[in-house]
């Protein structure tokens, strides 16, 4: 038997959201081990002088603990 954890992460990147996905990925997965799924839970953007300029998620990373 499996016992999975999830946790809530932020993230941003200026070029997309998945950008900004594969980042918090790429980051959580130096201290986190058995990654084994993301579910993106909200999107968000930054707005200035009418250009998006940062592209947020927020994401429940779930992980197996040994």
């Amino acid at each position: 038997m499996a016992v999975l954890k999830v946790i809530e992460i932020l993230a941003n990147s200026e070029k997309s959201w998945e950008d900004a996905t594969k980042k918090a990925v790429k980051h959580a997965s130096k201290s986190l081990k058995n990654i084994r799924s993301v579910y993106v839970q909200d999107q968000s953007a930054s707005v200035k002088d009418g250009e998006v300029t940062d592209f947020r998620v927020n994401l429940k990373i779930t992980f197996e603990v040994e």
